[in-house]
């Protein structure tokens, strides 16, 4: 979420004296240590990087810009270089970790995206932009992420375009907290209504079991007229029973395996009217 304001910011010609990004983590087969796509984003462009936030203090700038940055900064640093922080929601709606997959599982038709003051507090600061944006009712939160981040860096650059940052507008309403996501949030209880799975299967991760083995739903269908109990799997129409309705799956991921249609993986699982999901 970060790469793309870093390049609009560079393109629009500010010299960005340092990006901070967390620490290189150990990724693939081989266990090496792989960069996080801002830290690699930013050695394409020739710049400095830190996985120390209080290195800010000493490079020299004159303000910094926070994406998706994953840990509260310390008052100190935000003493000695102040900071706007680009927060994916309408705030002060959906404050904290998860603020696109909170939306979605809540069923909210319209989020959107603001670019704040940061403050000690958490995303408690006010706001200079803002713009609300559509959610769908079949978008995922990687599609909906993507639009919140467009316009997200098209507010900021138009705000450090100007000579001045205008004077900041308090929130105004009543905070709601997203919480980050745990395992269990993603899995599928076929108890469920169906619009509150599909809701689960858009913010992604989704999983349920099947012949004893986890599969990943990666995308479904509503389908309100179905009647069949809870876990029931047509083998025609991979129409999956609920609490209310029918979800039919779409794209699927048995464990091992890369994603397919769900269509494929009825062809190759050989599925029976006996299947079912969910243990």
């Amino acid at each position: 979420m970060a790469v793309g304001p870093l390049r609009a910011l560079v393109a629009a010609g500010h010299d960005v004296a340092l990006v901070v990004s967390q620490p290189d983590r150990k990724r693939g087969r081989g266990a090496s240590l792989v960069a996080s796509p801002v830290k690699a984003a930013a050695t394409e462009l020739g710049l400095a990087t830190s996985d120390r936030v209080d290195d800010v203090i000493e490079a020299g700038a004159a303000l910094g810009v926070v994406v998706a940055y994953g840990r509260l900064i310390r008052p100190h640093v935000l003493s000695a270089v102040p900071m706007v922080n680009i927060h994916f929601s309408l705030l002060p709606r959906w404050r904290g970790a998860a603020p696109v997959e909170r939306a979605i599982l809540a069923g909210d038709t319209v989020t959107g995206v603001c670019v704040m003051a940061l403050e000690e507090g958490l995303d408690t600061g006010p706001i200079y932009a803002s713009e609300q944006v559509a959610i769908g009712p079949d978008d995922t939160g990687d599609e909906l992420r993507a639009r919140l981040g467009d316009r997200g860096t098209a507010l900021l650059v138009d705000l450090l375009d100007k000579e001045e940052l205008p004077p900041p507008r308090p929130q105004v309403g009543e905070p709601t907290y997203a919480a980050k996501l745990a395992p269990a949030d993603h899995h599928l209880d076929w108890h469920l209504p169906a619009v509150e799975l599909h809701r689960v299967v858009r913010v992604g991760q989704a999983w349920t079991t099947f012949r004893g083995s986890r599969i990943k739903v990666h995308r479904t269908r509503l389908v309100h007229d179905a009647t069949m109990s809870p876990g029931a799997l047509d083998p025609t129409t991979l129409v999956v029973g609920t609490g209310d309705g029918g979800l039919q799956l779409v794209e699927v991921q048995p464990e091992g395996r890369p994603v397919q249609s769900a269509g494929a993986w009825r062809n190759g699982a050989r599925l029976t009217p006996e299947d079912h999901l969910g243990d």
